[in-house]
C-alpha cells in the first residue's frame, strides 16, 4: 500500500479535484485498488462522489475521534475498485476535540487505514488523503501515515506561499514518520501564456520540485464537477484529462525508480 497525501496551505488549487482525478484514473485505467479519506470538513470530494451527508457524524471524524476503524466507516463509490471515507463539518469538532488528548495516540488516529481492506477483502493498492489547507491535527495524522505528499500549486503570485511551511511540516514529521517524502509540487489550471511560462520558470529557480507535467486549465474540469463525473469520463479529450492521465503515469513511474533504487 501507498499513502498519498494531497495538500497546500492555499485554497483554490486543486487539491480536492486532483484527489478525485488520481483515484479515478488509478483504478479505472491501472486496474488499482484505491480508498480515499476526505481529511476535509468542506466535503466536496464525498459530494463530487455522492456521498456526503451533512448530518452527524461523518464517517472521517469517527477515524479520528477513534470510535471506528478505517473498514467500519469505507464508503463504495459507483466506481468498481474506488472506495471513500467521507467527511462533513462534524470533522472541525473532532479535530478540535482531539487537542485534549495528550497521549501518543494524539497522532496515530488513522492508523488502521494502514491496513484497510475493501469489502471484497483486497487491499487497498492505494490510500489518497484529501487535506484542507491547514496544519490542524486531523492533517498531522494524516502525514503520520503518509509515504507521498503532492502540493498541488496554481500560478500566480502566491504560488509559493505556504510550500515552505509545507516541506518544513514534511521533515518535522520524520521524528513520527520516517517514510515520508515530498514527491513534488503538481502545476494545476496550467494556461498555455508568457504568464504561466514565465511563473513555472521562477518556481524552478527557487529550486521548488516539480512534476513534469502541468495540469492544463479548461473550462471542462469545472463542468464535471457540477455533473459529479471524473474529468476522464467526462471529457476524455480535453486537456485537463491528458494532463492528469500523463501525471499519474508519471508518479507510477517514480515510485517505481524509486523502488529500484532501494534494492
Amino acid at each position: 500500500m501507498i499513502i498519498i497525501s494531497i495538500g497546500n496551505l492555499k485554497g483554490g488549487v486543486g487539491k480536492s479535484f486532483t484527489a478525485a482525478q488520481m483515484g479515478y484514473q488509478l483504478t479505472q485505467k491501472h486496474d488499482a485498488t484505491a480508498l480515499l479519506l476526505e481529511n476535509d470538513k468542506q466535503g466536496n470530494l464525498a459530494k463530487f462522489f455522492g456521498t456526503y451527508n451533512r448530518n452527524g457524524i461523518c464517517p472521517a471524524a469517527k477515524l479520528l475521534m477513534g470510535l471506528n476503524t478505517a473498514e467500519e466507516v469505507i464508503q463504495e463509490t459507483d466506481y468498481p475498485g474506488l472506495d471513500i471515507i467521507s467527511a462533513n463539518m462534524s470533522l472541525l469538532t473532532a479535530s478540535m476535540d482531539l487537542q485534549q488528548d495528550m497521549t501518543e495516540e494524539q497522532c496515530r488516529r488513522f492508523e488502521s487505514l494502514k491496513y484497510a481492506v475493501n469489502k471484497k477483502g483486497r487491499p487497498y493498492d492505494y490510500v489518497i488523503i484529501d487535506n484542507p489547507p491547514d496544519i490542524g491535527l486531523n492533517v498531522i495524522n494524516a502525514l503520520a501515515i503518509t509515504n507521498d505528499v503532492i502540493v498541488p500549486i496554481k500560478i500566480d503570485q502566491w504560488a509559493l506561499e505556504g510550500m515552505d511551511i509545507m516541506t518544513g511540516q514534511i521533515s518535522q514529521m520524520k521524528a513520527i514518520n520516517p517514510d515520508i517524502r515530498f514527491m513534488g509540487a503538481l502545476v494545476t489550471m496550467y494556461k498555455n501564456n508568457v504568464t504561466n511560462a514565465a511563473g513555472v520558470e521562477w518556481l524552478k529557480k527557487h529550486d521548488v520540485k516539480l512534476f513534469d507535467t502541468f495540469i492544463r486549465y479548461s473550462d471542462k474540469a469545472a463542468e464535471s464537477t457540477l455533473f459529479q463525473k471524473p474529468i476522464q469520463e467526462y471529457s476524455p479529450r480535453s486537456g485537463t484529462a491528458r494532463s492528469y492521465r500523463q501525471f499519474v503515469q508519471e508518479y507510477i513511474e517514480k515510485i517505481e525508480l524509486e523502488r529500484l533504487l532501494e534494492v
